[in-house]
């Protein structure tokens, strides 16, 4: 009789044991959740709210420098028989920030010619800083006889860039493949930052 009482109680220390580990298990959720909220590492509770349906941000991108703005000058230059142009002229951007703009190409041969492109910067000092995500000048290109083609070029310009500049121009030369590669072009100075001209003076 009094092994059974024993038996009883052991199944009562243990069913209780069972239930304990299985509320903490339970609650490591809700306490996981807490701590990333607290820790603004909250990866897991983003992912449920969007799955939900709540309208829930991602947290801004701190390294984006509001207080300043660069203008970003695109221009082209084309050696050999080619209709080569940026989709825009320029471009305002916050150093950090995302941007991207697309250069149009048409080869106007009667025949396929394989094409590169080289960038240059001015003032030269930026070249450090521009940091180019996506780019058409990464590798070559073949185009047939009267083919158009749109290609992007995703940037970030670092927001350590002196604060002396303002503007920004990039410059491509697309040049045929097979030929002598020309060197890196001199961009314009036209349209370069006052503090640039300066610089050069």
């Amino acid at each position: 009789m009094i092994r059974k009482q024993e038996n009883i109680n052991m199944v009562g220390k243990l069913a209780i044991i069972v239930l304990a580990m299985f509320a903490f298990g339970y609650a490591l959720v809700p306490l996981y959740k807490a701590i990333c909220e607290m820790t603004g590492i909250n990866i897991l509770a983003l992912g449920e709210k969007n799955i939900a349906g709540a309208t829930s941000q991602a947290p801004a991108n701190t390294q984006v420098d509001k207080t300043r703005l660069i203008t970003v000058e695109f221009d082209a230059n084309a050696r050999g028989p080619w209709d080569f142009k940026p989709a825009m002229r320029s471009l305002q951007v916050h150093p950090g920030e995302l941007a991207t703009v697309m250069y149009e190409f048409q080869n106007v041969q009667n025949r396929k010619m394989a094409a590169q492109a080289i960038p240059s910067y001015a003032p030269s000092q930026a070249a450090a800083h521009f940091n180019k995500l996506e780019c058409f000048c990464f590798q070559q290109y073949t185009l047939d006889a009267g083919e158009k083609k749109q290609w992007p070029v995703a940037f970030v310009i670092d927001p350590k860039l002196s604060k002396d500049v303002t503007t920004i121009t990039l410059s491509y030369t697309f040049f045929e493949v097979g030929g002598k590669t020309p060197a890196a072009p001199v961009a314009s100075m036209k349209s370069t930052s006052k503090e640039a001209v300066k610089e050069g003076a």
